[in-house]
């Protein structure tokens, strides 16, 4: 069963319960465990974020209007940032 990605009738955008329950339905026939619509956005920002795919470029995705709500909710997933500054500095004095 495809989940209701497209516009209404009307051309507006399917409700939340809408897209939830096509999700749910979706889920359940293709026998995939009980994991809320909602958890994807968190997974697409962790993956994206893990991939080394900048704040600023999450941020937009996830349609934040300010990319410290990402940093605020995501910025314990961004690994090796510390070191990557310290290579950095550590090659621009040599």
């Amino acid at each position: 069963m495809p989940l209701g990605l497209t516009s209404t009738i009307e051309g507006e955008l399917p409700s939340p319960d809408n897209l939830s329950r096509d999700w749910c339905r979706g889920r359940t026939a293709k026998k995939l465990p009980p994991v809320p619509f909602h958890a994807l956005r968190h997974t697409h920002a962790s993956m994206l974020l893990g991939a080394g795919v900048d704040v600023l470029t999450v941020s937009r995705r996830l349609g934040h209007g300010k990319a410290s709500v990402t940093l605020d909710t995501y910025g314990h997933l961004i690994e090796g940032a510390d070191a990557a500054a310290a290579k950095a500095i550590e090659g621009a004095l040599k």
